[in-house]
């Protein structure tokens, strides 16, 4: 992932995106592709490996114990940016609504490759790299998904 600001490179991060390739049909678990927005930003102040599920924080803190616990659960950590599609008919609205899928870009646990296909439709990153994104980026900030 590329974050520019004037045509000018700031940073670049290493993610990982869904096991099932890109794709933007609902119930695909694909991560969609063309141009969204930061529809909104979730788990500003929470602690590093904070716990989210419905887009809230359970109170739990990510570590190995409680991965045993549920080896096969989706982590969603740290922080959230809930991205809406703006392109109708390709990532909006009807069976293609990015917002609806709730695709979001998001922390996730450390011990969890990243750089590798491996999300059920989100962005995945490194809790460090989420946390300087999440505060870099305000609220409608343009993201562009590509092959």
């Amino acid at each position: 992932m590329f974050l520019y600001h004037n045509d000018q490179l700031l940073h670049s991060y290493t993610i990982s995106t869904a096991a099932n390739g890109l794709g933007e049909q609902k119930d695909s678990y694909k991560t969609p592709r063309g141009l969204h927005m930061i529809r909104a930003k979730i788990g500003a102040g929470l602690p590093e490996g904070a716990v989210l599920v419905g887009r809230r924080f359970t109170g739990e803190l990510y570590s190995t114990s409680l991965n045993a616990e549920s080896p096969d659960r989706d982590w969603i950590l740290t922080r959230i940016m809930w991205l809406s599609g703006l392109e109708r008919g390709i990532n909006r609205l009807g069976n293609v609504d990015t917002m609806q899928r709730y695709v979001y870009i998001h922390g996730s646990p450390d011990d969890r490759p990243v750089g590798k296909a491996t999300s059920k439709g989100c962005i995945r990153m490194r809790n460090k790299d989420i946390i300087e994104l999440f505060d870099l980026v305000p609220y409608g900030t343009q993201v562009h998904i590509g092959d």
